[in-house]
């Protein structure tokens, strides 16, 4: 039987929702305290879950909490994921690991001086829709990958968003940091560590305008670029052109596609857990779909529709999986694949993204890491409620 791991949550804004709505799928994570910046955001959110508010440093130093689980703003991820490590507490945060590549390599060298784990979000690669993927093209069912498209963009979150001015401050702004974590974390699955990567920028309207919220209408500066055209080439050959933007209105392009010498294959939605896998293997042919609505990580649970471009209305959502597993497997001694090699990996190729497409001049990773093992059905069995 697996143990029940006491989480203490920092950070109670929306996302809080789903990690608490994930205890109804897995079995291994209980959160018991909160704690946020703004102490009244904690206690409201102790009384709708039933749990106990406390101060951030109170939490981070209360012994009954073994897991810290970081929900803070971007900016903030990498000082509680320190602070957690130092008090001697593992710790799952949000994505992206943090903004600064160097402060990532310190998270990684202070967990593993006091032997503890670091998990990350995005835990969606392990989902239905790209476990599939890297089935087939473990068979090779598309043979030799040697290029492919990968694209994010719809208009921003000023729209839907009471206060979305973090989407585009200086330093923790844009769509690389705010979506590139679930494409790059789903390309490196599937294709392996990315060597290096060039591009260039378009900046959009200098000002935006609230769409929602009590300061509807007001409109705040943007003070970063919103949209990256990036090439990234991986250790493995492939070249992926990845666009990342907050100033399209609509498309219809697929959101990964890749193609091989033998055929080409349509990989869903990175931002969620299922969807179809469609394949290609000859000029005229259908498409052969191959569904995941029957995987355990791939069945719908969600039914709304989203304001996304090119997002499905019904999805599979079981964020939270990462944290579950990881868990798991710290209390069977055993790497989590949320782990923090290939977050750094991530934050790598995000960060030199964004300085290669500001430069214009191409930059080489710096990191590598081991791909994780394919998440297999009897692994999913063993955390599921």
């Amino acid at each position: 039987m697996n143990k029940v791991f006491k989480i203490g949550l920092i950070g109670c804004g929306h996302i809080s929702e789903t990690y608490f709505r994930a205890e109804k799928y897995f079995n291994n994570i209980k959160i018991i305290k909160c704690a946020d910046i703004i102490y009244q955001n904690a206690l409201k959110c102790a009384k709708i879950y039933n749990i106990k508010a406390l101060s951030v440093n109170d939490l981070l130093k209360d012994e009954e909490v073994e897991i810290i689980l970081n929900l803070t703003i971007p900016k903030a991820h990498y000082e509680v994921a320190r602070k957690s490590l130092i008090n001697g507490k593992h710790v799952y945060s949000e994505k992206p690991l943090a903004i600064n590549f160097n402060d990532g390599k310190e998270l990684l060298k202070i967990a593993k001086r006091k032997k503890l784990y670091i998990g990350n979000a995005p835990d969606t690669f392990l989902g239905g829709g790209i476990q599939k993927s890297i089935e087939l093209l473990r068979k090779k069912t598309i043979g030799k990958i040697n290029l492919g498209n990968a694209i994010f963009a719809f208009p921003g979150v000023q729209s839907y968003h009471p206060n979305p001015e973090p989407w585009f401050s200086k330093k923790e702004g844009g769509p690389v940091i705010d979506m590139g974590p679930y494409y790059i974390t789903a390309l490196v699955n599937l294709l392996g560590p990315a060597k290096k990567v060039s591009g260039s920028i378009m900046r959009g309207v200098n000002r935006r305008t609230i769409g929602i919220g009590p300061r509807k209408n007001k409109t705040f500066k943007v003070e970063c670029p919103t949209t990256y055209l990036s090439t990234i080439i991986f250790e493995n050959g492939t070249i992926i052109r990845l666009t990342l933007s907050f100033d399209v209105i609509a498309h219809q392009r697929n959101h990964i596609e890749l193609y091989g010498n033998k055929g080409s294959m349509i990989v869903p939605d990175p931002n969620m857990f299922g969807g179809s896998v469609y394949v290609c293997k000859k000029l005229g042919d259908k498409w052969r779909e191959y569904k995941t609505n029957k995987m355990p990580l791939g069945k719908i649970n969600i039914r709304s529709q989203s304001s996304r471009a090119n997002e499905s209305s019904t999805n599979a959502n079981y964020r939270g999986v990462g944290l579950s597993e990881m868990a798991y497997s710290i209390q069977n001694n055993k790497s989590n694949k949320c782990n923090g090699e290939l977050s750094l990996h991530v934050l790598d190729i995000i960060q030199s993204t964004m300085k290669a497409c500001i430069s214009g001049k191409t930059q080489l990773i710096r990191t590598n890491c081991k791909i994780p093992k394919p998440f297999s059905l009897d692994e999913i069995k063993k955390i599921l409620k």
